[in-house]
């Protein structure tokens, strides 16, 4: 134990520390949606390392040092690629790593964007924190001017009653209190599923059926087609009209630079893509 920390104590003295007032350089992202947000605002240099999960999912970081997992992140692994900045989500797993991080002098971001306003605050802070404001804000007035957009294009239609389901088996939905659940709404539906408090509740396929949704959002991982999945129950409104629809997971359910994506491809899947095709940026 006193090897490893007099290598982690070395390690700091070589590679100094950046004042909290200067850009960070050397990021270490330990969540995927704020590795996504850097790499949309043009920080991808910035980057040095990022969770397994980030390094799996997204291509743009695929060649960048891995750091463990999203709960279990590697404090060596870390230190050794001598960051400036770590962005994560705070979480009960890494008490231990934040408090070390903190004793090691190394400066630390925790965001936890849960709502769809507290992601543009997490796209801003972190432009902030690698001096690429400008071009945070400008995904953000992006992102709300699509949301503007649809809000005036949804306004006055029927409230179709909508599923989105995160996982088939066993069932994970979206519930109330989240983003994606505040897309639903914004998009001109009635989420099932809002009688649930938690945000991804766990349901039952019981609950499911009686739920009785006239369109299901399938953005499950799952293999095979959705709406073959789900033909299995042609009780279920949503089978017998149709209106069974996959979406893009990473798209929808990611707290991350692309709400204005996400927000267009829930409308889409709704009320058909003419509604708010105007909204969409040339080449997007």
């Amino acid at each position: 134990m006193r090897v490893r920390a007099l290598a982690l104590g070395l390690l700091l003295l070589v590679f100094p520390r950046a004042s909290p007032a200067e850009p960070a350089h050397r990021v270490v992202s330990i969540n995927p949606s704020f590795t996504a947000i850097l790499v949309a605002i043009g920080a991808r240099s910035s980057l040095v390392g990022v969770d397994e999960f980030s390094a799996r999912e997204q291509p743009e970081v695929a060649d960048l040092p891995t750091v463990g997992g999203l709960y279990n992140p590697g404090l060596e692994a870390v230190v050794a690629l001598a960051p400036d900045l770590v962005v994560m989500v705070p979480s009960a797993e890494q008490r231990d790593f934040r408090a070390r991080l903190a004793d090691l002098g190394i400066p630390f971001l925790e965001l936890n964007p849960t709502r769809f306003d507290e992601v543009l605050v997490a796209i801003e802070e972190l432009g902030a924190r690698v001096g690429r404001e400008a071009a945070a804000a400008a995904r953000v007035r992006e992102i709300r001017r699509v949301r503007s957009g649809v809000e005036d294009a949804t306004r006055g239609l029927p409230r179709v009653r909508t599923l989105m389901v995160l996982q088939r088996d066993p069932p994970f939905v979206v519930g109330r209190g989240s983003f994606v659940d505040e897309m639903i709404s914004l998009a001109g539906a009635e989420n099932a599923a809002a009688e649930f408090d938690e945000p991804y509740p766990r349901v039952t396929l019981e609950w499911i059926i009686g739920a009785a949704p006239a369109v299901i959002l399938d953005a499950s991982d799952a293999p095979g087609e959705a709406r073959e999945y789900w033909s299995r129950w042609p009780s279920l409104p949503a089978v017998r009209s149709g209106r069974v629809i996959s979406l893009a997971r990473g798209v929808t359910t990611l707290p991350g630079p692309q709400l204005d994506r996400a927000l267009l491809a829930i409308v889409a899947a709704i009320h058909g893509p003419g509604l708010v095709d105007h909204l969409a940026e040339p080449g997007s």
